[in-house]
């Protein structure tokens, strides 16, 4: 049974997937905590080193603290927490739109998620991000926007992709080249699946008057 997690970072906020509100394990990081006020739910802990925002009164809410010079970032703890706790679908909020690095570190903390053989997400309005390790992701048509497929991996092999603009069977891919950038859907829905490697798949909301 897949055991499901959802961390809110201290980015700009953005509302999650209706169905990650109602994840078994909540962590909100940092200043995230004000962020799950906004969304309405109650973390079940919070962690961070709160050099962005004052350390909550929370009541019932258990909180880890750590030192602000340490080798993990606040949004690395969740996601260690979060596989402790067994979690094998992890899906992070409030962690995109802000500054490159920030955003960067945040895809790396998901290929820890996949490496530890979990499927990770990452979204805001205008972006979702899958990912993933030797899987198939099926992702339902959405007009309007777009996805690319990238290697985290030096090289992805058997990588597939069909229901879609421009389809692939069995390539391998690198992660030295972006090849799969800005495709479409040509069905109701895209599968995209890598038989030895890491994809990261980004979903983009697309611009006024842009087509591909």
């Amino acid at each position: 049974m897949t055991k499901t997690c959802l961390i809110i970072s201290g980015g700009d906020f953005s509302m999650p997937p209706e169905d990650a509100l109602g994840s078994d394990i909540i962590i909100a990081c940092d200043s995230g905590y004000k962020h799950a006020e906004k969304m309405g739910v109650k973390p079940h802990v919070i962690v961070g080193d709160f050099d962005s925002a004052e350390k909550p009164e929370t009541g019932d809410i258990p909180i880890k603290t750590f030192p602000s010079r340490k080798d993990d970032t606040d949004t690395m703890l969740a996601v260690k927490h979060a596989l402790d706790e067994g979690a094998s679908y992890i899906c992070i909020a409030c962690a995109l739109g802000g500054r490159m690095d920030h955003t960067f570190a945040n895809i790396q903390a998901g290929a820890y998620i996949a490496n530890a053989g979990a499927h990770a997400r990452i979204t805001d309005d205008n972006t979702v991000i899958d990912i993933f390790k030797d899987e198939k992701l099926v992702i339902p048509r959405r007009d309007g926007w777009s996805f690319s497929v990238f290697s985290l991996a030096d090289e992805s092999k058997g990588v597939s992709i069909s229901g879609a603009k421009y389809e692939i069977e069995n390539a391998d891919v690198v992660n030295t080249f972006p090849w799969g950038q800005s495709n479409v859907w040509a069905a109701d829905q895209a599968k995209i699946s890598v038989n030895d490697g890491m994809l990261v798949v980004i979903q983009s909301k697309l611009k006024p008057g842009e087509h591909i």
